[in-house]
């Protein structure tokens, strides 16, 4: 308090505030680089949240006094201290440029920096403008969500960041094309099974690399059926009826040989279930196994059946046909040729009475 005081009975202070009184009631167009006049501050100072901002103000020997002011406080004049933020620092006081430094820069350090000089003739002021960036951050964004094949859903992904971020929506999908929303909002009306999956939300500002967060959407239906084949098993033999099925929540499944349902352990029969299929496997099949089987396929949202025939399979065995001069096998060669040795004195008696 005595340090603030004694500044206070100094000459300076009182021309700091002549200056601050100028600056405020004859408030001006700030001083450009370029200009032949003084003093010349920088131009606009964009730093990254956390970094050190450097704020110079260029003078020459007609100045007697310099400070600078952020807003209506004083942070520095000439080599004094009048700020109690630790991370303001003066780093150059000479006949050419005034400069100071803060450290460790947040966004409330955003905003006008006045550098403010006193000559023989009276003060002059020049400005810039420190600008504070700051990477993106999702702040919220939806929860997983379940919904049943042709609901309503609203996603939501909320983020800051300076300047403010750019947010984006797209679907996580081998046939997702693009992005489906540029907003911080998705909307899907009649969502369908196909629409099911991570939903990504990304947060750009071109400050650091875009963040980005995921929604899963799980998309609820009754069971499809999409693979039930008939048979065909020869007696004796091991044979296997399969059926697929896809359903949200998975389906589980049942079989019944007319209105009689097969469970597991029963003779000859094993059942076997997995998320997507069921398979019935009859280990030696007689004739009492042939005939129609339903699968069914169920689950809280639905249910539905496909009939699968199990039918006796035969193989027929052929056999070459053998006609008169067929070629049988190449190792009956040796009685052709017999043969042919045999009738040759025929021939030739056929021949003789003809010379």
């Amino acid at each position: 308090m005595t340090g603030l005081l004694a500044k206070m009975r100094s000459p300076l202070f009182w021309t700091i505030l002549a200056g601050m009184a100028s600056l405020f009631l004859f408030q001006g167009v700030p001083v450009r680089s370029g200009e032949a006049t003084f003093p010349k501050a920088m131009d606009n100072v964009t730093v990254r949240q956390g970094e050190s901002a450097t704020l110079r103000c260029f003078v020459d020997n007609r100045v007697t006094r310099v400070a600078w002011l952020n807003r209506s406080s004083i942070l520095y004049a000439g080599n004094d201290k009048w700020c109690l933020d630790p991370r303001v620092e003066l780093i150059a006081n000479t006949k050419t440029h005034y400069a100071i430094r803060i450290n460790d820069v947040d966004v409330y350090d955003e905003g006008p920096y006045t550098c403010s000089v006193q000559t023989d003739n009276h003060p002059k002021t020049s400005r810039v403008h420190l600008i504070v960036q700051v990477p993106p951050k999702i702040v919220e964004i939806s929860s997983e969500i379940s919904i049943n094949e042709g609901g309503n859903v609203s996603l939501t992904c909320i983020a800051t960041g300076r300047p403010d971020p750019t947010i984006t929506w797209r679907h996580i999908s081998p046939k997702a094309v693009g992005f489906l929303s540029e907003d911080e909002y998705l909307e899907i009306s009649g969502i369908t099974r196909e629409q099911s999956g991570e939903y990504e939300c990304s947060a750009s500002n071109d400050v650091a690399t875009p963040v980005v967060r995921r929604v899963k959407v799980t998309v609820n239906y009754p069971p499809y059926i999409s693979d039930a084949k008939n048979t065909g098993v020869p007696v004796g033999q091991k044979g296997i009826l399969q059926c697929e099925a896809s359903a949200v929540p998975s389906a589980e499944f049942q079989w019944y040989k007319d209105d009689k349902r097969l469970l597991e352990g029963q003779k000859g029969l094993k059942v076997e279930n997995k998320a997507f299929f069921s398979r019935l496997t009859f280990f030696n099949v007689s004739e009492q196994d042939y005939g129609n089987y339903t699968c069914v396929a169920y689950n809280q949202l639905g249910n539905t059946n496909a009939s699968i025939i199990l039918y006796e399979e035969t193989t027929a065995i052929q056999t070459p046909w053998k006609g008169p001069g067929a070629v049988h096998d190449g190792n009956n060669g040796g009685s052709r040729r017999a043969g042919c040795v045999w009738l040759l004195p025929f021939l030739l008696l056929h021949l003789l009475p003809k010379f």
